[in-house]
């Protein structure tokens, strides 16, 4: 069986999304994937994406299974769904359209994009049970054609922490959905505690907004105490999950959340949103949660853990037991392999 994993844009980029790709197409080799690259601008293609898109699918051989990243998979076009093979499967990370900042018109162009384009698929492999719930509920997808394998995480030493005034950490590109502007607000109001933030991720993505949580930063007087690190490599977020003593994760949406998996891989206490599958990643007993977009919600929690240590050896504790139970990355990998197989085979589900 020869299994092509059309994936949009780099590989190589340093997001939750392509690090889960990257993974599968490292550990699936039983089932013989390859990549295809598809152009960089879905989820917004030009037509000259689309025309390349359609003739690389021209290259398929009769025979080939198809996995597709769901950043293309859900902006497709009639002609494109078409064109694909009837052994056709769809990961979703989470769906386009909740993708925070996007137009109204916008997000309900894409909503009806991505569910026209889910009833092509075989089958639909998704990174959470929130997310499958939300396919069954307002994409039309039956539960019996999803299966969820949720992100693995390799096993890490405990995180060392700072020794020094906590060390704050958050993970993840600087754009509209990764909520650092409701950080920064939140920080503000606690400007009299003493605390470090380390924003790891890069800058690129979303440059305006970027810029934008730069100059929140300027104007709050906070410079001195919150680092925007940008994109970094392995090695040096290894250091940075080290040396922090409080993780936090103010997102207003997350399919899954990877980056908590790395936090209770390490033992580290979390503040986190409970915006999309986040709430459900992490346990109670390992963080502290807020809803989403609310700065003074999250400038409660964050001074509430940064004031009391035990409460953080606590929460510690429960977020280092958590990520010793989270699934592998050959785990993950193994379920994806099982649907490829099962969709190879013809039995669906």
């Amino acid at each position: 069986m020869k299994t092509v994993f059309a994936i949009p844009g780099d590989l190589a980029a340093l997001t939750g999304g392509y690090a889960y790709d990257r993974e599968i197409m490292a550990r699936a080799s039983d089932v013989g994937m390859t990549h295809l690259a598809l152009p960089q601008g879905f989820p917004a293609p030009t037509p000259d994406d689309l025309r390349e898109t359609q003739r690389l699918f021209r290259t398929l051989a009769p025979g080939d299974l198809l996995l597709i990243d769901g950043l293309a998979f859900g902006a497709f076009t009639p002609e494109l769904l078409r064109a694909l093979p009837r052994r056709t499967i769809a990961l979703v990370h989470h769906p386009l359209a909740l993708e925070t900042g996007l137009a109204a018109e916008d997000a309900h162009r894409l909503a009806a994009s991505e569910r026209h384009a889910l009833s092509h698929a075989a089958h639909v492999i998704v990174t959470s049970a929130t997310t499958r719930d939300l396919l069954v509920a307002d994409y039309g997808v039956e539960l019996a054609r999803i299966t969820v394998a949720v992100p693995g995480v390799e096993r890490m030493p405990r995180a060392r922490g700072s020794r020094a005034a906590p060390q704050l950490l958050a993970v993840g590109s600087v754009t509209p959905r990764k909520g650092h502007d409701v950080l920064v607000a939140a920080l503000a109001e606690q400007a009299d505690l003493d605390w470090r933030l380390t924003i790891a991720g890069s800058l690129a993505r979303a440059p305006d907004h970027a810029q934008a949580v730069a100059s929140q930063i300027d104007a709050a007087g906070l410079s001195a105490r919150i680092a925007l690190a940008g994109e970094v490599s392995e090695a040096e977020r290894d250091a940075l999950y080290d040396a922090a003593d409080i993780f936090v994760m103010p997102s207003l949406y997350e399919g899954y959340g990877m980056v908590l998996g790395e936090a209770m891989a390490r033992g580290l206490p979390i503040v986190t949103t409970t915006g999309g599958a986040a709430a459900q990643t992490v346990p109670d007993a390992a963080a502290l949660k807020v809803a989403p977009g609310n700065p003074a919600a999250l400038a409660q929690a964050l001074a509430r853990l940064i004031g009391d240590a035990p409460l953080r050896a606590r929460l510690a504790e429960a977020s280092h037991s958590a990520g010793q139970a989270l699934p592998s990355w050959d785990d993950t990998a193994r379920i994806v392999a099982g649907v490829l197989a099962r969709v190879a085979e013809g039995t669906g589900a």
